[in-house]
């Protein structure tokens, strides 16, 4: 086999546990679970299915059942955050047979240490945005249960009254949150197992909700997404935490493409470039909005 297969084969090996590590890796990873049958050829584009079904009709005992229509289609979403980066080792450092290995870990350590972090950040600030319920609160250990109750409740209430179940709730809360919320001793903390993709996770639920720690880099209202990375924008606020039906939001992570080019195709330099290219968003449905609850750090109440 030469060189250009291995790498044609190389490439695709790459993507494929680049998308793996981005859902297992990331905080906001179960998000990914809501997308189903989609189809994606590349690029910014994603079809996904959207099903239309008739409520119950009259049974008549002459003509029996009343008809109804299935309307089953694929919607066009566009991709909104486009990002890449293009990465360049010397020929001297590695030569054909090491390369495969160093390329592989050069990637992913990238994407562990900046893509899923941002991917998290990105996530999160869209979430709270969109939340329906909003709470300003600067937490105490002495304090931070009774506050999570009251929105829980509040989130519990509205899933129930919208058939989403009672069962489907998420709480994504700020590390140091979540630090003083199981240092209250609160007795209805419990162990929790949570799955996202093959990873099983052990976390604290209260009253049966799980509750995912985040770091708090990546718990911020508002974001500048620019060539350097991310970092938070001159207006963002720290987020506490968000509480959401799990099957609210939607969300796409796509390596779209990892292009490899050896040093004896490369015109600029003696090296292998690795050009890495992700697409990704968070679709909120607008009729989830409203289930959606976040508590955000108030500067002016009193800290303790």
């Amino acid at each position: 086999m030469n060189i250009k297969m291995n790498i044609k084969k190389l490439e695709k090996n790459v993507q494929n546990q680049l998308d793996r590590q981005a859902l297992e890796g990331a905080t906001s990873g179960w998000m990914e679970e809501n997308v189903i049958q989609e189809i994606y050829n590349g690029g910014n584009e994603i079809k996904l299915p959207k099903m239309l079904l008739q409520g119950l009709g009259s049974y008549s005992r002459d003509d029996g059942y009343a008809g109804g229509a299935i309307t089953y289609a694929y919607e066009t979403f566009t991709l909104t955050q486009e990002r890449g980066r293009r990465f360049r080792i010397d020929a001297d450092v590695v030569d054909d047979s090491g390369f495969g290995f160093a390329a592989a870990n050069a990637v992913a350590e990238f994407q562990r240490t900046h893509v899923i972090p941002e991917i998290d950040a990105y996530r999160y600030s869209k979430l709270a945005a969109a939340a329906g319920i909003r709470q300003n609160y600067f937490p105490s250990k002495a304090t931070v249960v009774s506050a999570l109750l009251i929105q829980l409740d509040k989130v519990c209430n509205m899933v129930c009254d919208n058939n989403y179940g009672n069962g489907d709730i998420v709480v994504a809360m700020s590390r140091p949150v979540y630090d003083k919320l199981v240092l209250s001793g609160e007795s209805k903390l419990k162990p929790f197992q949570f799955r996202q993709g093959s990873l099983e996770l052990f976390v604290k639920s209260i009253n049966g909700i799980p509750i995912i720690p985040v770091p708090s880099k990546r718990m911020q209202t508002e974001y500048v997404f620019d060539a350097n990375g991310f970092f938070p924008a001159i207006r963002a606020e720290p987020i506490n935490w968000i509480i959401c039906p799990k099957s609210a939001p939607i969300a796409i992570s796509k390596t779209d493409s990892v292009k490899i080019t050896p040093p004896g195709d490369n015109q600029f330099a003696d090296a292998w470039d690795i050009d890495y290219r992700k697409y990704h968003d968070l679709l909120i449905p607008d009729n989830t909005k409203a289930l959606i609850a976040v508590s955000l750090a108030s500067e002016q109440e009193g800290r303790s």
